[in-house]
């Protein structure tokens, strides 16, 4: 073959391939002309390239130039031809469409938790009347959580009925306590912790979780919240304790807020009492307190001739169930998104 003859092939091939190209108006016309003109079996491209091999040695640079030349065309057109053909579909696309002009919809987004917000709210109240924040274990020793707290081996509130153990253990001292564990009954293990640590004054709060075995219901959870508040220091008086808490409820309740103490019994406090806040009307029931048994403060190593204390436990979820008015404990829990966006 004549490189003449050759090249005009070629020109001929990518001229009726461009014209194809852009006259197929469907996926079918596009893939039958890509298969007509560059199939790896039958293409007709395919059949020219055959024919490089038979051109004069001398000729064979300037044929392969312009059948590389003709790929790029072809392929061009293909790419072109392709284009076209799926912006034509988008186009034509049935079905809702999305105006870009319409003003969005807000998506729902998370909110704190009630029980999160009032956590937050007391800590701020707290902190204003100079009391720090400080954590404990949730998983705690039998000494942290019963004796160190002057709470007797025979107490019914170490029955394991009552409580989550982990591991139960003869505990008359610390070391044999520290074999045993069981999830925190009550907060007051913090500040235990915390006195063993620090040497008076010592003028915390600690809230978290605690675990008791309860039936829920209503008013009872097995998995509930504590404030658990601790002032020690040189003569401090139950005149001081009530202050505190008229003080914390008048913030947190709002108003003139009357507090009243009925007489109790705990065994890490001496003498203990009964916390009730007047509101609306009602005398509502929040926590024990009292000043600190002096055999607490010496399993801390405390003097209880230099040092006394005070301190007190209100239940969270109490708190935020009378602030709000929800009256079943377990809504707090349902994870009921129709409940929780009321807050």
């Amino acid at each position: 073959m004549e490189l003449n003859e050759f090249l005009r092939s070629l020109d001929d091939l990518a001229n009726q391939a461009e014209q194809e190209l852009s006259a197929a108006n469907s996926q079918e016309a596009f893939e039958e002309a890509r298969v007509k003109f560059v199939g790896a079996r039958s293409g007709q491209l395919k059949a020219l390239q055959k024919q490089l091999g038979a051109l004069p040695k001398e000729a064979k640079k300037d044929g392969g130039q312009r059948l590389n030349e003709t790929k790029n065309r072809i392929q061009s057109a293909l790419d072109q031809a392709d284009q076209r053909l799926k912006s034509n579909a988008a186009n034509t696309r049935t079905g809702p469409q999305v105006d870009a002009t319409l003003p969005g919809i807000r998506q729902h987004v998370g909110r704190t938790h009630p029980i999160t917000q009032t956590i937050e709210h007391l800590k701020a109240i707290m902190g204003r009347l100079g009391f720090a924040v400080v954590e404990g274990p949730e998983v705690e020793d039998i000494w942290h959580n019963f004796v160190a707290l002057n709470i007797p081996e025979d107490h019914p509130a170490r029955d394991p009925l009552d409580n989550f153990y982990l591991g139960l253990a003869e505990a008359t001292s610390k070391e044999a306590g520290d074999q045993a564990h069981l999830l925190r009954s009550q907060t007051s293990t913090v500040q235990i912790r915390v006195m063993e640590q620090q040497a008076p004054p010592v003028r915390i709060i600690s809230l978290g979780r605690v675990y008791r075995p309860d039936e829920p219901d209503a008013t009872h959870f097995p998995m509930f919240h504590q404030m658990e508040g601790l002032w020690v220091d040189r003569n401090v008086n139950m005149a001081q304790l009530k202050s505190v808490l008229r003080l914390f409820a008048n913030n947190y309740l709002g108003g003139d807020v009357h507090i009243r103490f009925r007489p109790s019994f705990f065994p890490f406090t001496e003498p203990s009492v009964e916390a009730d806040f007047l509101w609306n009307g009602n005398w509502v029931e929040f926590g024990g307190a009292g000043m600190v048994d002096p055999n607490v403060l010496r399993a801390v190593g405390y003097d209880p001739e230099e040092y006394t204390g005070f301190a007190f436990g209100l239940g969270v979820e109490r708190l935020c169930m009378g602030r709000h008015g929800v009256t079943d404990i377990r809504d707090l829990y349902r994870n009921d998104l129709r409940f929780l966006h009321q807050f």
